[in-house]
């Protein structure tokens, strides 16, 4: 693997054919003014008999050291080795709520906002562990795949909403049974972060659960609300605000439904949260990943690049001294 460390110089390597073209168009001019003072040899002894094979020994030494002081400058680089190493990591999907109830405000600023910093935490500290991210509402999508880009995951979450989703709901269902389908073949440290208010009118989370569980899928439910709950605020055109409505016209309150998180966690082999625990769900989910059977990675990398600056730039530097020693005579 070849590169240069800094290929900003190699732009400068114009120089080079410009300077030539100044130095041979010098060489015209010269002849051209001599020639009008008289004949050659008698001009040639009076200005001390310069040397025209010396001049252009003396130019083209000096071109090709500049051209190896761009080189030298811009560090050629070759990967020395391939380098071998291995990971110890688990894999862990987020699966957030971006349902409409997740707008609800029974927690500042909403559940959803406060979701997402949890969730900005929280990938801050499995760092070095893969991670996934799920989005589900009425029903269920895989925003990414097992990766450790977090800062993507990160830039995903921010984006998060209940318009990414057209079927409204919550379907954890459909999320527990998404994430056990993108984990890989390989059985150990497989955990599920379930991220979500619980309103969850399927009984078939907790058998989901179960069945994930006995994939070797650890689940831990967070929950985002509280059991007073509150009405959840929908957007209007021109700008308003209203409050979501059933059928009958009645304001729709929702509840977070913690018997609900808690049998999946018991079902799952995990542990329930609450999402107003902050910190200290984070580094309790931390403690519980870290417990988890690790898996070992293997990761190939050309982190190690050895230079060649050196074979440029003695060989410049050679050159611009023989270039000073020679004199323009003959």
């Amino acid at each position: 693997m070849f590169r240069y460390e800094h290929p900003e110089f190699i732009d400068l390597l114009w120089v080079v054919p410009v300077l030539a073209l100044m130095l041979v168009n010098y060489w015209f001019w010269r002849k051209r003014a001599l020639a009008r003072l008289g004949e050659h040899a008698r001009v040639n002894r009076m200005i001390g008999g310069f040397s025209e094979r010396r001049f252009g020994l003396k130019t083209g030494l000096l071109l090709l050291a500049i051209f190896l002081l761009i080189v030298a400058f811009a560090n050629p680089q070759r990967g020395a080795k391939k380098q071998k190493m291995t990971q110890k990591s688990s894999d862990v999907f987020i699966a957030l709520d971006i349902s409409q109830s997740m707008w609800a405000q029974d927690v500042a600023p909403n559940r959803l906002e406060l979701a997402k910093v949890f969730v900005q935490k929280l990938v801050q500290a499995l760092e070095g562990e893969r991670i996934g991210l799920i989005f589900f509402a009425g029903d269920a999508f895989l925003q990414m795949p097992l990766s450790t880009d977090y800062a993507f995951i990160i830039q995903s979450v921010q984006g998060a909403g209940p318009e990414l989703i057209t079927a409204q709901g919550t379907a954890i269902q459909d999320a527990i049974q998404l994430a056990a389908k993108s984990y890989d073949s390989d059985p150990k440290g497989r955990a599920l972060i379930l991220i979500t208010d619980g309103e969850d009118h399927d009984e078939g989370a907790v058998s989901q659960a179960e069945t994930a569980y006995g994939d070797g899928i650890a689940i831990f439910p967070i929950g985002a609300g509280t059991a007073e709950g509150g009405p959840i605020p929908m957007p209007e055109q021109g700008g308003g605000m209203a409050f979501k409505r059933d059928e009958n016209n009645e304001v729709v309150r929702t509840k977070l439904d913690e018997s609900m998180l808690h049998k999946i966690a018991q079902a799952g082999g995990g542990r329930a949260f609450n999402i107003s625990q902050g910190d200290a769900a984070v580094s309790a989910l931390k403690r519980e990943i870290d417990g988890l059977e690790k898996r070992e990675l293997e990761v190939r990398s050309f982190s190690e690049f050895e230079t060649y600056f050196q074979w440029f730039l003695l060989p410049a530097l050679a050159l611009l001294l023989l270039e000073m020693w020679l004199g323009w005579k003959q």
